[in-house]
């Protein structure tokens, strides 16, 4: 039984907040070991679900129905790196059919977007965001643990470009003393093509990245050197609840973001779910703790509906604006697990 789109209020949790995205990590498994998510000294190569232990097509799909049907109308596909499910555009082609769902959009890290990008596109796939730290290829290296290389990224994000994808956002995640000295060679690549990169402070989202507070480079140090080189002038958010801030170049150049959990907290209109690959919810990117869907979703659609809608009004979570607190969590679920 497949639930219409429902015409009563929104689901709200505690603090008011509706249920308007999802991100879905499709595999837990990756062919990187960055430092701030999958440290190579922490997480075995090996590392990932095997087939059994991951959502099948079939069950993702009941999912994404019922939290279509509980508000979600922004539905991003993560992982670990999601180009490492196999067939994942026939998964694409079935999610951009359900009704609702009205964004769909990946995050990916690029090396294997080159020979799969069209047929992503083809199969419905609307928006794509490339992580992407540096481009000194020695110092991307080292940022991916050593396995990964810059060209075949840049290549995947004109392969992108070619396939027919809008302009794509490139995420750098910046790290003092390793790559904050890539940030105005980044822009200087990339102004001028429509791709928005945006810069985002190192947060302790899990416990094995051995995350300090000494080592965020924050929004404001960036925009500051940025601006020193490229004036900027603020622009307004698309939509309340956005995470980035939006920065255009005084010169046309383009726009820049600025993702700033850790220097300016955005939780008060945080609308944003997560589901691991294995099917556990998260209601919070510094979750300590997550919720097993798949007993309800072994009962079809309508009882996952129900199960969603009674999780989701009991959240309270704010992490990031009671961080520090003796409330506040110490242990979190590993950004590898659902995708940041």
């Amino acid at each position: 039984m497949n639930l219409a789109r429902p015409a009563q209020a929104p689901i709200l949790d505690r603090l008011g907040r509706p249920l308007h995205d999802l991100r879905l990590s499709v595999i837990d498994a990756c062919n990187f070991r960055c430092g701030y998510c999958m440290p190579a000294d922490r997480i075995p190569d090996d590392h990932g679900l095997d087939a059994a232990g991951r959502l099948s097509f079939d069950q993702i799909e009941t999912l994404v129905r019922a939290f279509a049907a509980a508000g979600v109308h922004k539905l991003r596909l993560t992982g670990g790196e999601p180009l490492l499910r196999k067939r994942l555009p026939d998964l694409v082609a079935r999610l951009a059919r359900i009704p609702g769902i009205d964004d769909l959009a990946l995050t990916t890290n690029g090396s294997l977007l080159a020979a799969q990008a069209r047929a992503l596109r083809e199969a419905g796939l609307r928006r794509l965001t490339v992580s992407l730290d540096a481009l000194d290829p020695a110092v991307f290296s080292a940022m991916s643990g050593g396995r990964g290389e810059v060209g075949p990224v840049l290549e995947g994000i004109a392969a992108a470009g070619a396939a027919g994808f809008g302009p794509l956002k490139i995420n750098c995640v910046v790290q003092r003393g390793l790559n904050e000295e890539q940030v105005l060679p980044l822009l200087g690549h990339f102004r001028g093509t429509g791709h928005v990169v945006r810069f985002i402070e190192y947060m302790d989202v899990g416990t094995c990245n051995g995350w300090r507070q000494e080592q965020v480079v924050t929004s404001a140090e960036l925009r500051d050197r940025i601006a020193a080189r490229w004036p900027l002038r603020p622009l307004q958010s698309h939509y309340c609840g956005e995470v980035a801030e939006r920065y255009a170049f005084a010169d046309g150049g383009g726009e820049v973001g600025f993702v700033s959990s850790v220097s300016t907290p955005f939780c008060g209109h945080c609308h944003r779910a997560r589901v691991s690959a294995d099917g556990q919810l998260y209601t919070c990117l510094f979750a300590d703790q997550g919720h097993d869907l798949k007993p309800a979703l072994a009962q079809g659609e309508a009882a996952l509906f129900g199960h969603l809608a009674g999780l989701w009004s009991r959240r309270e979570d704010r992490y990031s604006e009671i961080r520090g607190n003796p409330s506040a969590p110490r242990k979190h679920i590993e950004m590898y697990l659902i995708g940041g």
